[in-house]
């Protein structure tokens, strides 16, 4: 007998754009085991627009996304009622549970007591201010606690439970800046630190959010992971912030959606299979329309910045009418050469030189050589997010030169861009420490190690166990391609994720074996400090280390920098 289930796995509120739409709702995340999933969920939509129009919703709209094992369940909503919109998805579920089950479930008294919420959470003052807003053309963000008008220093911030009138806001004195958004599986923190470089070139405080802090020109404002609507609003709302450079990462928008609705372009660096799985997020292709959700925030006028060398990004952006700006690593590649035919704006290298086309003529911006992220060309990927800054500040309205002598100061430090790309050379060796932490990102780093001059090399690794044993062999694969000497393999205790201790490493030990390592060449190490020790053991001049800092990371570099600064 077919087993059936019908479980709510998830309800939350989409407080701003999102996978689905570019306006606020309320998603319903459900398993559909042993059923027609069709069935099910036009039950669920049959109930829940007799709900919606019962409570005088009738404008809000209705939709639903499915994927194996279940689906999620969506409707629009007022800013002002997003948990009484919750609490409708949620009855809708109920009415269709009891439908297929053959109870009968009398409605009125659910509604009415949906009618009860809704009138305690309603604030017709917010939505009047979201109105006006919205004609005077002025930015607004709101969360639960407060409202904003505005971004930077002319931004104002009243509390939800305290609101102005309309006509008692001064709204010409309300002014904007320029706000790039971007997200992608890699290149997102130093894509944005890169940025900032450029912006300070031209005389101006940069505010940006990352997955290690907010930032508002050299000052950090809190550490921690802020690549979420939260770090997004906080920094908008700085009077100190003059230009925002906003790191969007999957999990925020999937969970909330944006935190911001209005940018000035948003940025898609490329999409890998990393942390499929979550919110119905199973495939290549999900993930593709998840990161895409930036482009909600932005016009079909303003620049949707896209990578030409990225399969996903390619396929999808056939099914968009906004303004694309393709970069790619080659002059050569067919999007780029149609772009530009077409009259469209491209980023690319020819002969070592950065080049924008901006769709009738082409512009040197400065050579690669002179990007020190770049080290020489060899890290391809950093190449790539150097074309992302400059396709990204140009949109933003920053002149050639300014953005030519941003790269050329920016350096990858442990102050500027912890864990990515940090470079120490000591007694004849240089060690490279990264976060590389996805198959994609690693073969990129190995790449880059491949292609440097050196005697030897070694790769320190470790993954983390929510990781199929798969994705964890693709890692070890991607690493390989270095073809290291070494392999120093480090357990992750702290990441352990459900596996037991010694499961992951004995993982990378045998398929680095299976690959053509010998034994000779693996070392193992309690952890990545141990392992770091270790790779500095082994160590002689001319030899060239990457150490995957995924956990212990300042612990590293503390270490290294000694080793460095004593060498």
């Amino acid at each position: 007998m077919t087993n059936k289930q019908l479980n709510i796995t998830d309800s939350r509120r989409l407080t701003g754009p999102n996978l689905f739409w570019n306006k606020a709702g309320a998603i319903l995340d459900v398993e559909i085991l042993g059923l027609d999933k069709d069935r099910v969920i036009t039950l669920w939509t049959k109930h829940c627009r007799t709900l919606l129009d019962a409570l005088n919703w009738k404008k809000e709209q209705i939709t639903h996304r499915i994927y194996e094992g279940g689906a999620s369940l969506v409707i629009s909503a007022p800013i002002d009622c997003l948990y009484a919109a919750t609490e409708i998805t949620e009855a809708a579920w109920a009415v269709t549970d009891n439908e297929l089950n053959d109870k009968l479930v009398e409605v009125e008294p659910i509604i009415a007591r949906l009618n009860k919420e809704i009138t305690e959470e309603l604030n017709p003052k917010l939505i009047a201010l979201q109105k006006a807003a919205a004609h005077k053309k002025v930015k607004f963000l709101s969360d639960d606690d407060d409202i904003s008008l505005g971004y930077g220093e002319t931004c104002q911030v009243y509390a939800v439970n305290n609101l102005p009138n309309i006509e008692d806001i001064d709204w010409s004195s309300i002014k904007d800046i320029p706000v790039a958004m971007v997200t992608g599986t890699n290149g997102k923190s130093t894509t944005v630190r890169l940025a900032s470089s450029v912006v300070k070139a031209a005389g101006l405080r940069c505010g940006i959010t990352s997955t290690d802090y907010i930032r508002v020109g050299d000052k950090i404002l809190d550490a921690g992971d802020y690549s979420g609507p939260g770090g997004a609003r906080t920094l908008l709302r700085h009077p100190e912030t003059q230009t925002a450079l906003l790191e969007v990462a999957r999990g925020g928008m999937l969970r909330r959606g944006l935190g911001v609705n209005q940018a000035t372009c948003v940025v898609v660096t490329n999409v890998a299979e990393d942390h499929l799985g979550e919110y119905g997020i199973n495939t290549l292709s999900d993930m593709v329309k998840a990161k895409f959700t930036v482009r909600q925030s932005i016009n079909k006028e303003q620049d949707l910045i896209l990578n030409a060398d990225d399969v996903g990004s390619v396929n999808f952006a056939q099914t968009l009418d906004n303004t694309i700006v393709w970069f790619s690593w080659n002059a050569d590649n067919p999007i780029i050469q149609q772009h530009i035919i077409h009259g469209g704006k491209v980023c690319f290298i020819e002969d070592g030189f950065i080049i924008y086309h901006d769709g009738t003529q082409k512009q040197s911006i400065v050579a690669v050589k002179d990007i020190p992220i770049t080290f020489g060309g060899a890290a391809k990927h950093n190449v790539h997010n150097a074309l992302v800054v400059t396709a990204m500040c140009r949109a933003l309205g920053f002149n050639n030169a300014t953005i030519a002598q941003g790269l050329k100061d920016f350096d990858s430090t442990p102050e500027n861009n912890p864990g990515r790309g940090n470079r120490f050379d000591f007694n004849g060796i240089t060690a490279i420490v990264d976060f590389a932490h996805n198959e994609h990102g690693l073969a990129l780093m190995a790449q880059t190690i491949k292609d440097m001059p050196a005697k030897r090399r070694l790769v320190m690794m470790g993954q983390a166990g929510d990781r199929s044993d798969e994705l964890i062999q693709g890692l070890v694969k991607s690493a390989l391609i270095a073809v290291p000497d070494c392999l120093v393999i480090c357990e992750m205790v702290s990441h352990l994720r459900g596996r037991k201790k010694g499961v992951i490493p004995k993982i990378i030990h045998d398929y680095a074996i299976s690959q053509g390592m010998t034994e000779q060449q693996i070392i193992h190490a309690e952890d990545t400090v141990e392992g770091t020790k270790k790779a500095l053991e082994w160590a002689q001049s001319g030899d060239l280390l990457l150490i995957l800092g995924l956990t212990n990371r300042e612990k590293i570099i503390e270490i290294l920098t000694q080793v460095s600064q004593s060498g």
